[in-house]
This record gives C-alpha cells, sequence and structure tokens, in this order.
C-alpha cells in the first residue's frame, strides 16, 4: 500500500480469508487497566471511551507503565455514565468520575510529541492518584474538541486518536500469542501486550500480512506493526517486571532495531463490532522482514 493512498483505490478486490473477533477490549485511562467487551462502537478515535482519559506529572507528561509498574493494579469499571477506578484487591478504596466531564479547567498536556488541550479533573479524584502512586499527579480528559491527529506518514483522512501511544486501534491474532508461548518458559497472557481487538483462527503473525479487512460492514486498514516496549514485561496482575517476553520476542521479532507484535489498525468509517463477528481480509501485504 502506498502511503497516503486515498480509500478508494482500495475497491472491487477480492475475499481471501475469513477470522473471527475473539475478544475485545477497551483502556479508559491509558496505562491502567483495560474492561474486556463483547461489543464495542468505533468512535472519531476508535473504540468509544479508549484512552480518553491519562495521568500526567507536574509538567503534564504522560505517566505509563514504563515507569511506573504500579499502575497496571489500579483497574477501571464503567457503569452507567461513571468511570470507576480501585486498586487492585481493595475496591472498597476507589475514586469515580463522570465518563463525559466538564472538567476543573483545561491545560496543554504532551503524550509523546504531541501536545494537547485536555480537561483537568477535580483535586479529589487528583489527590487520589497521588496517593495511590506515590507522586503528584494528575487526571485529565480529552473532550470531543481536542484533535490529535495520526502522524501523517500514515493517515488517510486526517484521522486522530486519543491518548494512545499514536493509533486509535491495536489488533493481535491468538495464533501469535500461542507462538510466543511455546517459546516461553512461562506463558503469558494477552493483556501484557494490551489489544483492542483479538482475532482467532488464523495463522502466527497473519496480521503482519494483512492490508485490507472488513468487520460488520465496517473497512480497517493495518498500517504500521506495533514496536513494543517494558510495559510487556509488567505482570499485569502483580505489577512486577522481568525480562520476558521481550527477551524472546526480540530473537524472532526485531526489525529496524525494535521488537514488533501486533499491528496498529486505522478504519474508513464508525459502527459496531463484537466478540464473533467475521474478519474477512480483502487484501494482503508482503510482511515487515524481520531479523530471525
Amino acid at each position: 500500500m502506498q502511503q497516503n493512498q486515498s480509500w478508494q483505490s482500495f475497491t472491487n478486490t477480492v475475499i481471501l480469508g475469513m477470522l473471527s473477533i475473539s475478544h475485545l477490549y477497551v483502556y479508559p485511562i491509558k496505562s491502567l487497566g483495560g474492561i474486556e467487551l463483547s461489543s464495542a462502537r468505533l468512535t472519531d478515535r476508535g473504540i468509544e471511551h479508549d484512552r480518553r482519559w491519562m495521568l500526567v506529572d507536574e509538567n503534564n507528561r504522560f505517566l505509563t507503565q514504563r515507569e511506573f509498574s504500579k499502575m497496571a493494579l489500579l483497574r477501571t469499571a464503567i457503569h452507567a455514565n461513571e468511570l470507576t477506578v480501585y486498586e487492585k484487591g481493595n475496591e472498597v478504596d476507589k475514586i469515580s468520575v463522570n465518563l463525559y466531564p466538564t472538567g476543573n479547567g483545561t491545560v496543554n498536556v504532551q503524550v509523546w510529541d504531541d501536545v494537547c488541550e485536555a480537561l483537568v479533573m477535580s483535586n479529589e479524584v487528583n489527590e487520589w492518584f497521588t496517593q495511590k502512586l506515590n507522586m503528584s499527579c494528575k487526571l485529565v480528559y480529552m473532550p470531543d474538541v481536542s484533535k490529535r491527529k495520526v502522524d501523517t506518514e500514515y493517515a488517510f483522512n486526517h484521522e486522530i486518536t486519543g491518548f494512545s501511544d499514536a493509533f486509535p486501534v491495536l489488533m493481535i491474532g491468538q495464533a501469535s500469542l500461542d507462538d510466543l508461548n511455546s517459546r516461553l518458559e512461562k506463558p503469558v497472557p494477552m493483556n501484557r501486550f494490551r489489544p483492542n481487538i483479538v482475532f482467532t483462527d488464523g495463522t502466527a503473525f497473519e496480521e503482519d500480512t494483512m492490508r485490507e479487512f472488513h468487520i460488520n460492514g465496517i473497512t480497517f486498514y493495518a498500517v504500521k506493526p506495533c514496536a513494543r516496549c517494558v510495559v510487556t514485561t509488567t505482570d499485569q496482575e502483580t505489577g512486577i517486571t522481568s525480562k520476558e517476553p521481550l527477551k524472546t520476542l526480540s530473537t524472532y521479532r526485531t526489525g529496524n532495531n525494535k521488537v514488533y507484535f501486533g499491528q496498529n489498525i486505522l478504519y474508513k468509517n464508525e459502527g459496531t463490532i463484537k466478540v464473533g463477528d467475521e474478519l474477512k481480509v480483502v487484501e494482503t501485504k508482503e510482511a515487515l522482514q524481520l531479523n530471525a
């Protein structure tokens, strides 16, 4: 696929294969625990509520498990119009915010090289997170008026994303995890990789060869392999870090001095997808050349 190619150039293709969605996940607050879904609504910037929230430090720079592995133990739940956060094993001590907040003033926040406007939550909420992480921080929300654009090198139509690292959707095949686990002394669960979509019935790393696929009438494009970081080495149940699975992945999934696992996804139109939906591969591509 030539970058910046128009959407229309992908029409009149032949369906090459069928797979199915086995799991869907949303991560309301960047780098905190995710929520498994039976169905998901795709909005203008990813799955509804996905990474619309983020914790930032005193300089309004984003915080992640890369530096603070304890963030893995902060879990999220959505009930009606409320987002609730609690620490694993202590559900009584929790904090809740409105899913569609008006905020407590706005600030410019930094996520990687991007700077965008965000709403700041109340002092009570920010003090709760400060106590839990033992560092001064605050919770911010990306309102609809804040538009964080996807890298123009990969975008088709000025797509935007929330506080994700770079793209609105991440997808991984279950067979890819199975392949990795067959090489590990101790298997790891899918939550180490924080995908939005997991599909089944495919071959290992089949997502690497996808260019265009359809789910429930929505057109998706696999635009860039996902480079992995030390977050994958954090046990999401304990917050303890180790060398795996990144060490093993680096032995056979390395290219351009990066370790790849999963595909970053863009899509053409909004809609709803659900577990069990068929994933129809319409066009394939040559996979990224990796160093074995």
